[in-house]
């Protein structure tokens, strides 16, 4: 038996069912369509099963898949054993009220012993106990003796999921030989050790169940056959195991290369090397099929995968991003048989890299966490978790559930997953927004809960820049005082301010707070917890003291660059509803006087004609010049307006509604313009992605639009003068010097591949014969390998049927090629093995095919060694 790869076994099984009138088919998404019971596909029959019920007419009575597939039910036991995965290929040929049993049977029994060549005397079938028609098939017309045919009963081959079509199955076993076995005395097919194994299930679906025991015969009967595609790799390759067969082999030596460590010298690293092995496919395959990491459902099952995986990578000691360079390899592996993957690649990779870097950002604190958790049980004295911290590391540190209780029970902890449950679902009634609060500094919190509670401030800055107003509170750094002095860092808190503390994604006010003789530059504003405003900042000149009157004044050119940035998202998002469709949803933004930005909902990058429209579409806004209104009314006032709701922002009962003209109608506590044409202009400037299904655009106004066209124009005219060209003939000069640059390039080559041949001088006299072979070995100095194998070819046409070895010093490297014809390869002579061979004598490694091999040295001192040795290194090759 030829030990077939995975990709040549995926063609051959279908090529076979397609001989045989079968309709091939790709592979189904592993999303489920139209089919609530199932998150993701998990066998090659699942989206099929419209054909099977008579909900949809097939394309063909007869159709031949090779199905993804992904399962995670035994997700914790992926990595421990061998035999678990989540991710598996299933290959199956379906008949809708076409062929039964005969077919079906002769057909798997071919496909398996013609032609992938398996031994017939090493396969058992087995059928349902009651079964005798498949038990006369396999012994009368395919003559498997009656003592190799077993029956089992419903448990084991008898296909039934509640009420509705079902029947019996027939199996066939693969005899892997005494090495996999438990060396029991009554070890046959149905033993639990790995000896026996099942590679091929026919399900004969020929009876309806009423989910009650009674059956009654179906008028379409089916078959549904599946064979797991790795398994059988796992028979054909006679390996140990799934993990072992070609292209997760190659997978799992690319994780040992990335994580530096050797497979099966050490038990608990192999776990770690298997689970990543595994889950990195599932999350390749789930990604291209347009899953996203989320919370919920499949997106859930996802993050979980991925997460798992960089936990693990973690424990392997990978300290860099390693997910999108593992799903590389999965993408060469795999892309055969699903081409789809190479076409994602770009996206796969960076939805891979995203997700990565986020749970980097917070897996240590996790961890951190977790360990503190850990402790307090042991000096508790008690081995289960809360509901409540587990759920406080999955909502803050993106903890999922299943990693958090893999952490615990390697240390003999468990989780109350009750208690989770219970916290998710108070989570999910309360508004996320509502944990929404900027905070100064860390160390600061405890300075600002020093404070009285019942200190207030009220913003007066919808109708005012200045103001004045008493200091009811005043903190440096670390204490709460009642004055603060010149040089001084700290807060000043007043009853009123008409400064805009951080909050709904608008930027903080900066000014002065000033008295007659003293002056607080603020930096910052902040908002706390009970309707505190702080001003963040440091005192210029003299002393501010508690309960005194001061002057608030904020920056107004800053306030009034920030309104245009502000009033000009309301508009984007919008436009981008209009343009993209009402998926769009604000995912984040934030706005200062310098820019805005804006993050939402969508899935894939903007066209430059969609940046267009939608850029268009704000500036025709700002030029219709639309009045820009605030009403006060309840929140469920304003939903019934249908005003959109801003993310991050926590309501009161009380809100504002922003509205622009007829255009826009949002929920706001910001500060904007109060008519559109104030932001005179809008201009993109990026559009990018930041997480799976989340876009990015950076945008400016009024101002900051001219500064930008501004340095453009700098840019422009300083090109224009290193080019030596007006601004409106730089393009034609760079496409004329590309040109030029072309010319010299081909004049460069050839004037190396002249002095190469130069270099070598005639050497045809250094021909000598070994075995019948010619062979040609010289030494010529400081050629590049491009311009070797050119040489090469030109001497391979002087000397005929031969070989060629020529090595070249170069600096301190050497270069070394060597060709051979096909003559010489007939007799033997192997170009790879050869530089093999003789590399090593110029410090250097390297190899290729029969015709044509090339390496690289760090020894140029024996190049006179290498050719010297060549003759004797090529006789061994002849016979």
């Amino acid at each position: 038996m030829k030990a077939y790869g995975v990709n040549e076994l995926r063609k051959m099984f279908l090529d076979f069912f397609e001989s045989k009138g079968h309709l091939k088919m790709d592979s189904f998404s592993l999303v489920p369509q139209n089919d609530k019971s199932l998150l993701l596909i998990n066998s090659g029959m699942a989206p099929l099963k419209p054909y099977f019920t008579g909900q949809e007419l097939p394309p063909r009575n007869r159709v031949t898949t090779c199905q993804k597939c992904i399962r995670t039910g035994d997700i914790e036991n992926v990595g421990k054993t061998a035999r678990h995965g989540t991710f598996f290929e299933m290959l199956g040929n379906f008949s809708f009220g076409d062929y039964f049993k005969t077919e079906a049977i002769h057909w798997s029994w071919e496909f398996l012993t013609d032609v992938v060549g398996i031994d017939p005397d090493r396969l058992y079938p087995s059928v349902y106990e009651e079964d005798d028609e498949a038990f006369e098939i396999w012994n009368k017309e395919i003559g498997i003796a009656p003592e190799r045919i077993f029956r089992f009963g419903k448990k084991d081959n008898f296909w039934e999921h509640g009420a509705g079509p079902c029947g019996p199955c027939s199996e066939i076993y693969y005899d892997r030989g005494e090495k996999y076995g438990c060396h029991s005395e009554d070890c046959t097919v149905g033993c639990e050790c790995d000896r026996y194994i099942e590679i091929w299930n026919n399900v004969f679906t020929q009876f309806e169940s009423d989910g009650n025991g009674k059956y009654t015969e179906l008028v379409q009967k089916n078959i549904d056959t599946g064979m797991g595609l790795e398994r059988l790799a796992t028979v054909t390759q006679d390996v140990d195991s799934i993990f072992d067969i070609d292209t997760i082999k190659a997978l799992r030596d690319k994780v040992c290369e990335v994580a530096n460590v050797t497979y099966k010298k050490d038990p608990k690293t192999d776990i770690s090397i298997r689970l990543i092995t595994d889950h990195i496919r599932s999350v390749t395959f789930m990604i291209s099929d347009g899953i996203i990491p989320s919370n919920e459902g499949r997106g859930y099952v996802l993050r979980r995968l991925l997460r798992r995986a960089a936990r693990h990578g973690r424990l392997l000691g990978i300290k860099d991003r390693f997910l999108a360079t593992l799903s590389a390899t999965v993408i060469t592996e795999s892309k055969d048989g699903y081409p789809e993957l190479e076409e994602k690649k770009d996206y796969i990779l960076k939805l891979l890299t995203i997700e990565e870097d986020n749970f980097n950002k917070t897996i240590d604190q996790g961890l951190k966490l977790l360990s503190d958790l850990e402790e307090g049980l042991v000096k508790d004295k008690k081995n289960i978790l809360s509901g409540e911290d587990a759920f406080k590391l999955y909502d803050t540190y993106g903890f999922p559930l299943d990693l958090t209780k893999e952490i615990l029970e390697e240390k003999g902890f468990a989780i109350d997953e009750e208690g989770f449950a219970a916290a998710m679902n108070v989570q999910r009634e309360t508004a996320r927004s509502a944990r929404a609060v900027t905070n100064y500094m860390g160390a600061d919190e405890t300075v600002y809960l020093q404070l009285n509670p019942g200190l207030t401030s009220t913003f007066v800055g919808y109708e005012k820049d200045e103001a004045d107003s008493k200091i009811n509170a005043l903190t440096t750094e670390t204490e709460v005082v009642t004055e603060l002095l010149a040089g001084q860092r700290g807060t000043i808190f007043t009853v009123e301010t008409p400064f805009y503390a951080t909050s709904g994604g608008q930027a903080a006010d900066a000014g002065l707070i000033t008295t007659a003789n003293a002056e607080f530059k603020v930096e910052d504003t902040i908002k706390l917890q009970g309707g505190k405003i702080g001003h963040v900042g440091v005192v210029t000149k003299g002393m501010f003291k508690a309960d005194e009157t001061v002057h608030l004044a904020i920056s107004k050119d800053k306030r009034g660059d920030t309104r245009k940035n502000h009033s000009a998202t309301h508009l984007l998002q919008k436009a981008l509803r209009l343009v993209l469709g009402s998926h769009v949803e604000q995912a984040g933004s934030f706005v200062n006087e310098e820019r805005l930005r804006f993050d939402f909902t969508h899935f894939s990058a903007l066209t430059k004609e969609e940046i267009s429209k939608v850029e268009a579409l704000v500036n025709e806004q700002i030029q219709t010049a639309l009045p820009v209104n605030t009403n006060i009314m309840t929140i469920e006032e304003a939903k019934k307006t249908g005003a959109m709701a801003l993310f991050g922002e926590k309501y009161g009962d009380s809100v504002r509604v922003v509205t622009m003209g007829e255009f826009s109608k949002e929920l706001c506590g910001g500060t904007h313009v109060t008519n559109t044409s104030s932001i005179l202009i809008f201009k993109i400037i990026s559009e990018t992605g930041v997480a799976a299904g989340v876009r990015r655009i950076e945008a400016l106004t009024g101002k900051g639009v001219f500064n930008f066209y501004e340095e453009l124009e700098s840019e422009l005219l300083k090109a224009s003068k290193t080019a030596k060209a007006e601004p409106a003939q730089l393009s034609s000069k760079i496409e004329s010097l590309q040109e030029e640059i072309k010319t010299l390039q081909s004049e460069n080559e050839k004037l190396k591949s002249k002095l190469a041949k130069d270099a070598l001088g005639d050497v045809m006299n250094q021909v000598k014969e070994v075995n019948g072979v010619r062979l040609l070995a010289a030494r010529v100095e400081g050629v590049d390998v491009n311009n070797l194998r050119n040489l090469g070819d030109q001497l391979k046409d002087k000397l005929g049927e031969g070989v060629i070895i020529l090595a070249s010093p170069v600096e301190d490297k050497v270069n070394l090629i060597a060709m051979v014809t096909d003559t010489a390869i007939a007799k033997g002579a192997h170009a790879g093995n050869l530089i093999k061979e003789l590399a090593v004598l110029v410090g250097g490694g390297g190899g290729g095919r029969p015709n044509l091999a090339q390496a690289g040295g760090k020894n140029p001192a024996g190049i006179d060694a290498l050719i010297e040795a060549a003759p004797k290194a090529l006789e061994k090759q002849i016979h």
